[in-house]
């Protein structure tokens, strides 16, 4: 792995300062980060989108009231901040968190967290090495979370089966997906980068798929010059701007009828349709495009492999793993469509370099002084 920017630039005793700012939940966090904060988390076994976030935000130090990584599975969130250079405090207890008010200079020097002069908690530093050593390990013992998965997803099959056999109730479009491309954006793993491959071969432009973010994946089509036709989710990481581009809005509601994010877009005026499922927005995104009759669908920043599963850290991602196989049929990860897909010659551009080509001859023909003379001649035969 690569060192991020920044790299090795502190060691364990140069002390380190900034603003604290914190909340129980990461994601919820890394919008109201700025360069030079501290990060107080509250988040075991940090999952690698998450961690590249809070480096992405340019913090000076990550501060964890649980452990970065708990060595349960091989989760990269830890070692991608230690690599980038950024010290990285575990362990320091929710109550010491809960003790620090937001805004307050904070410094982290060694395994300790202090305000002023004033030790406020203390921690167990991570390093690198450390990092890395505990990785080796969590992929050896990895069999105990495979087995408590596989336990998961089979309860969830039994009480579930439904998923792969019946038609969800799916709420009325406006947005017609029949027999077309639908691409389905997760501000997960990778988004940028598989997001910027589309762009650069001509995927959208070529084809025009229907465009569904999910929550903040709406943000990301935005960033990328795009606009999303849909945007699903339960609306807790989706910018108020995203909302406003005209997007059909789509409620993640919970089996019972729960549906947090309706309450955001009640405030703010928003219409919006609901639909009930268990699982994930991601699943309910999937299952939408799958039950509309979509041709294709293309997943940019989804989760792909065990440890993406694993870090997720809820029981609902046995619905993820079934949800995967119903739609299996029309299901691509972008980075497959990135690598095989080719820009076809459209018959506009094609009409158009032959008249540029004529246009050429014509100029070539006319300045060209044999061929005038033999212009000449011909025109003063027909008179």
């Amino acid at each position: 792995m690569k060192l991020g920017r920044g790299a090795e630039r502190t060691t364990v005793d140069t002390p380190v300062t900034g603003r604290a700012m914190k909340d129980r939940r990461t994601k919820n966090l890394i919008p109201r980060l700025r360069t030079g904060d501290i990060a107080l988390i509250y988040h075991q076994d940090i999952d690698r989108v998450a961690a590249d976030a809070l480096v992405a935000r340019g913090v000076v130090a990550v501060v964890n009231a649980s452990s970065s990584m708990t060595g349960r599975y091989p989760n990269l969130g830890a070692l991608v901040i230690t690599s980038a250079g950024i010290p990285l405090l575990d362990e320091v207890g929710t109550e010491t968190l809960d003790s620090i008010e937001e805004g307050a200079q904070l410094t982290v020097v060694g395994d300790e967290l202090r305000i002023g002069d004033r030790i406020v908690g203390r921690g167990v530093r991570q390093s690198r090495e450390a990092v890395e050593a505990r990785l080796e390990v969590a992929r050896e013992s990895m069999s105990g979370e495979l087995d408590q998965f596989a336990t998961n997803t089979l309860e969830y099959l039994r009480r579930e089966r439904h998923l792969l056999t019946d038609r969800p109730s799916i709420p009325d479009l406006s947005t017609d997906l029949r027999r077309r491309h639908v691409l389905v954006v997760v501000r997960g793993l990778d988004f940028r980068e598989d997001l910027l491959a589309l762009k650069r071969i001509g995927y959208v432009s070529e084809l025009k798929p229907v465009l569904i973010g999910v929550d903040g994946g709406a943000d990301a089509l935005i960033e990328n010059g795009f606009k999303p036709d849909l945007i699903v989710g339960d609306f807790d990481s989706v910018s108020g701007d995203a909302l406003r581009v005209g997007a059909e809005l789509v409620v993640h509601a919970f089996p019972d009828g729960e549906a947090p994010g309706s309450r955001r877009l009640d405030r703010m005026g928003f219409d919006y349709k609901v639909m009930e499922a268990n699982g994930t927005s991601e699943d309910v995104a999937l299952q939408l495009a799958y039950e509309k009759g979509a041709e294709l669908i293309v997943l940019v920043g989804s989760h792909t492999s065990m440890v993406d599963f694993f870090d997720k850290g809820r029981e609902g991602m046995a619905s993820t793993f079934l949800t995967r196989m119903k739609v299996a049929p029309i299901l691509v990860d972008a980075k497959g469509v990135s690598r095989l897909y080719r820009t076809q010659v459209r018959k506009r551009d094609l009409t158009m370099l032959v008249l540029s080509a004529l246009f050429t001859i014509a100029v070539i023909a006319f300045v060209t002084e044999p061929i005038r003379l033999v212009l000449r001649t011909l025109w003063l035969n027909l008179q």
